[in-house]
């Protein structure tokens, strides 16, 4: 029964297509308005017909952050574009950006929470869609910290700044659809679950937030090749927090989703993992790229082990990943160039620093550069042709 109606949701490839380009035409204007894209940016434009796909970690506002955000908006609401200002080039020159929300939307003008549950304010959905960012996953331990309420309001503030979304629903309906972007001449689906959550699912709504499961996500990804998609990209909120080196869980899993097949194509694309709030490996297993954990993009006061300051909670990666068409039609659409970009959120300046680039001006910033980069090839990426992005 789960799986026809899962079948007859995502037949509605109309409406789908009608978001993919909805998307699309949000993306032209950022283009329009971003202007000159920076040197960085334009290294990477991909072969005709190819496209870009760009991905990064949560976004943590809690009160230092908020605060900040409140300060660069002269105390009117809340601005978070200017956090995002030294990735914005990265993010809106590519084909497809996708963040990873970590906390829901509380009510306008109501301050934002911290832990055990998080509330940030809706005027970050703004600041994602003004940076460049297509959809977002919106599952993660904390999805349900506002309940249904906050569901809701979190996904309807991104609809309303244009930023699609996957991994939490309003409706029965919404959770059994798919999340369409459209990259160049491709179809690109975003899947996204988190392992678990702080509390029970709410009474009688269960698809309120998609929980991890191997046999899920197997499905979903093959119904979205059914719907359209010619690239199946799967965002994962997992592993252990503070911890560097992917679990043995999370190795296995992967291994079983880069494995699985759908006809001729693989069933999963890419795999981008969130949730560790450090930087893990990235890897290719069975011929897909694995981002075990992109780390934190922005965060606030997220404490360590034992509740003391990590300086690694400010420290994080962006994914860039150039794709290019089938050889053949019907085939997949491989990954020619890997790279990733090492960032870091300055706490005292409230803002995200593209790590090479400030390196490149001057900033005394190589160490946290060089450890990210120890990290992010310590699975052996390099000989698979992972590169650090300039």
């Amino acid at each position: 029964m789960i799986a026809r109606r899962r079948q007859a949701a995502l037949a509605l490839t109309a409406l789908l297509a009608a978001g993919a380009a909805c998307q699309a035409q949000h993306r032209q204007e950022r283009h329009a308005a971003a202007g000159h894209a920076g040197p960085s940016a334009t290294a990477a434009r991909p072969a005709a017909g190819g496209f870009t796909l760009v991905a990064s970690g949560d976004i943590l506002p809690d009160g230092p952050v908020a605060d900040r955000a409140g300060f660069d908006a002269g105390g009117a609401g809340h601005d978070f574009r200017p956090m995002l200002e030294g990735v914005k080039p990265l993010v809106s020159a590519a084909d497809v950006a996708l963040c990873q929300t970590g906390t829901p939307y509380g009510a306008p003008g109501v301050a934002a929470a911290g832990a055990p549950r998080y509330s940030s304010p809706p005027e970050l959905a703004e600041a994602l869609a003004a940076t460049g960012y297509d959809s977002c996953s919106t599952a993660s331990e904390h999805t349900l910290d506002g309940g249904t309420d906050g569901v809701r309001r979190t996904l309807d503030a991104l609809d309303r700044a244009g930023v699609r979304h996957a991994g939490s629903a309003r409706t029965d309906a919404e959770a059994r659809g798919v999340t369409l972007l459209r990259a160049g001449h491709a179809v690109v689906a975003h899947l996204a679950y988190t392992y678990g959550t702080n509390g029970p699912l709410p009474a009688g709504q269960p698809w309120a937030l998609a929980l991890l499961d191997e046999n899920r996500v197997l499905a979903d990804a093959r119904a979205a090749r059914r719907a359209g998609a010619d690239v199946v990209v799967v965002s994962l909120h997992w592993g252990w927090e503070w911890q560097e080196v992917p679990d043995a869980r999370q190795v296995a899993l992967v291994r079983r989703l880069t494995a699985a097949r759908d006809g001729d194509r693989p069933a999963v694309d890419l795999i981008l993992g969130t949730h560790a709030h450090v930087p893990q490996a990235y890897e290719k297993v069975n011929g897909t790229w694995v981002v075990y954990g992109l780390g934190d993009q922005i965060t606030g006061g997220t404490g360590g082990p034992g509740g003391l300051w990590d300086p690694r909670a400010n420290q994080s990666t962006l994914a860039r990943f150039t794709f290019r068409p089938p050889a053949r039609p019907g085939g997949r659409w491989e990954v020619a160039r890997a790279e990733f970009f090492p960032e870091m959120f300055d706490l005292d300046a409230g803002r995200v620093v593209d790590l090479g680039e400030a390196v490149a001006q001057g900033a005394d910033l190589e160490g946290v550069r060089d450890r990210i980069r120890g990290v992010v090839l310590a699975r052996g990426a390099a000989k698979d042709g992972l590169v650090m992005g300039q």
